[in-house]
């Protein structure tokens, strides 16, 4: 049985998170969202359980992080090509999303980042895995 990861990121409005994300074409299990959680869907092992602040708070007895003075971590996802990276960074811009780092370009590695309406960072990341193996490493 592969291992399943569930990533969970506090929204202060619910809703809008989860327009952001269907706007991005991605879809949720609604088995295990409700008013206070949606259940976003990147595979079938990879969720990401967007949270109330509220909600999010009955997890944890540390402060919520202000993603939008601070990184609490920086989310990738994966790419087939090029082309599908411009395509979901495009995307997230023009669904509300912000810009957030430069774009990357190694050749053999593309990959450009955004902010979520949260002020999550994502980045996206394309990789020639046979190239990668060749290319010296970065640092």
């Amino acid at each position: 049985m592969s291992q399943m990861i569930f990533v969970n990121l506090p929204v202060k409005d619910l809703g809008a998170a989860r327009s952001f994300w269907s706007k991005l074409g991605y879809s949720f299990n609604e088995q295990f969202s409700d008013d206070t959680a949606a259940c976003l869907v990147f595979s079938d092992t990879i969720f990401a359980m967007l949270l109330t602040e509220p909600k999010f708070k009955e997890f944890t007895r540390k402060d919520i992080a202000d993603a939008a003075t601070s990184t609490e971590a920086i989310i990738a996802l994966s790419a087939e090509s090029r082309e599908k990276v411009d395509e979901l960074a495009d995307g997230a811009l023009a669904a509300g999303g912000s810009p957030a780092n430069e774009p990357m370009d190694y050749g053999f590695m593309y990959g450009r980042s955004f902010q979520d309406p949260d002020s999550h960072l994502w980045e996206v990341i394309w990789m020639d895995v046979e190239a990668a193996a060749q290319a010296p490493a970065q640092g």
